[in-house]
């Protein structure tokens, strides 16, 4: 009687401290840990009274869902073996509790997961998916969920157990919050291994995940969405199994969604789908799918913007034809504004990828992003010490696809008097390639000062930048280059000084 009273007074304390997100107090955690309350609980899980056993079950999932530490101590406390004995034999509110408990425990590591797997659980949580009560179903799909979500081998262990088909037909159940958990379950199903979502496209999920992507219910479509992205993304073959369901156009309505975080799913659902192949992206493109990524980038901020961001760098990417079609629907603004607005260095840097991509192809390609104004600003990120490396990375391979095609001049000479002589080869480069056909274009940069700054670097002798030099040089007749040349007006000075004039 004594431990009852003492469970329901820390059941209290529990659900005070626990339930409203507070920190257990400290005398609590030491009382937890070394005071021997795993020993107190463990008993009262085989009390004759259902109503003990399942406050003690309670107890223990919100001990173990509060830290590792705790969730270890449930583990050594031999607690787990006892827990699935019952699990299959008691009434729906225990198992609940029970599945809290195993769910609780997993959550934390795959090394607390993989012992929820050597106790047997999996299958006495796969039978449970079986249960007449749907809340029971849930929780038994939940648990699995964050074992499986770990790793691979985990997730191999779930799908022995005999999971996949189970959780196909909970998503078929009319409950609201049964379909959410399974959906979100194969997701971390799915998300390892081509082979374990070929497991899930095996048991029939995709077409009725695809049937849901217009659902209502907001949490609802992010699950539904997270899983299809998670199938699509491994292969060619998985993503047209996909597409075949159909899912186009109606996933992009998706991305006008009210929730940001449907918006970010649907992205990189397309996303996901786009990457593999120019047919992929051309059916993309021919649905309106561009379009639709490039709206919803110009009307979102922050990590919503990634997946629609890498979206068009991988549609650009595969084709001049594609990457037109970006062009065309002016997806180059947008991605400017991203560089430009967001403060976060890996969404910078995806923008900056996504417009190499779109600018790599031919000049008129690099032509459509250097009118965009963008150089500069990818050169002066490059340049910052202040940016990641990964942002130093890819402005400067941006930089690299785009002045290699590009032969809009007067975009590329403000970038002579900013540049290190690494991008700098590639500016003078285009010059060297554009100045021996273009007359006007070689009096303009003379009146603009660019032949000054050429003859203002300092280039290694027989290096590819001097060579570039040479060449522009060779443009202009030998005076000009004299003239244009440092020091060359202290030399007229001096013949100034010395000339005797005939008198």
């Amino acid at each position: 009687q004594n431990s009852r009273r003492s469970l329901q007074e820390f059941q209290q304390m529990l659900t005070a401290n626990v339930q409203k997100n507070l920190h257990l107090p400290c005398g609590l955690l030491s009382l937890c840990c070394n005071s021997g309350v795993m020993a107190l609980l463990r008993p009262l899980l085989l009390d004759v009274v259902p109503t003990i056993q399942q406050t003690a079950a309670l107890a223990l999932g919100r001990l173990a869902n509060y830290n590792d530490d705790l969730a270890e101590a449930v583990v050594k406390g031999d607690i787990l073996p006892q827990l699935v004995c019952s699990l299959s034999e008691q009434n729906r509110f225990y198992k609940k509790a029970a599945a809290f408990v195993l769910r609780a425990v997993g959550k934390h590591s795959p090394q607390l997961a993989l012992a929820i797997v050597q106790c047997g659980a999996l299958e006495t949580l796969v039978i449970c998916l079986e249960d007449f009560d749907p809340g029971v179903k849930e929780a038994a799909a939940w648990a699995l969920g964050y074992i499986a979500r770990h790793n691979s081998e985990l997730s191999q262990a779930v799908v022995d157990a005999g999971a996949v088909p189970l959780l196909v037909l909970c998503i078929q159940e009319p409950e609201i919050a049964l379909k959410r958990i399974a959906a979100s379950t194969l997701s971390d199903i799915s998300k390892h291994s081509p082979e374990l979502a070929q497991t899930v496209v095996d048991a029939g999920a995709i077409a009725h995940l695809a049937q849901m992507i217009l659902n209502p219910d907001a949490k609802l479509k992010r699950q539904v969405l997270s899983a299809l992205s998670q199938i699509a993304k491994h292969s060619v073959d998985l993503a047209e199994l996909v597409v075949e369901a159909e899912i186009f156009p109606v996933v992009l309505t998706c991305l006008k969604d009210s929730d940001e975080y449907v918006r970010k799913n649907g992205a990189t659902l397309i996303r996901e789908i786009a990457k593999h192949t120019p047919e992929l992206s051309q059916l993309i493109v021919n649905a309106g799918g561009v379009a639709a990524i490039i709206d919803c980038i110009g009307s979102c901020r922050g990590t919503v913007r990634l997946p629609g961001i890498m979206m068009l760098g991988y549609v650009a990417a595969h084709s001049e034809n594609l990457s037109m079609a970006v062009i065309i629907s002016k997806g180059i603004p947008p991605l400017c504004a991203c560089l430009v607005e967001e403060h976060e260095d890996h969404i910078k840097a995806a923008a900056a990828w996504a417009l190499g991509q779109v600018g790599r192809h031919t000049p008129e390609h690099a032509r459509a992003v250097a009118v965009a104004n963008v150089l500069p600003t990818l050169l002066s990120m490059y340049m910052d010490t202040r940016s990641s490396e990964d942002l130093q990375v890819k402005t400067k391979k941006a930089l690299k696809n785009i002045l290699q095609k590009c032969t809009y001049l007067p975009a590329l000479e403000p970038l002579l008097h900013d540049a290190p002589p690494n991008i700098l080869k590639h500016i003078v480069g285009q010059f060297s390639k554009v100045l021996p056909h273009d007359s006007k274009a070689r009096r303009l940069f003379v009146t603009t000062g660019g032949l000054k700054k050429v003859q203002e670097i300092k280039a290694e002798p027989g290096s590819l930048l001097q060579e570039y030099i040479n060449a522009i040089n060779n443009c202009y007749p030998e005076e000009i280059v004299r003239y244009y040349s440092p020091g060359y007006s202290e030399i007229l000075l001096e013949r100034v000084e010395n000339y005797q004039p005939v008198l």
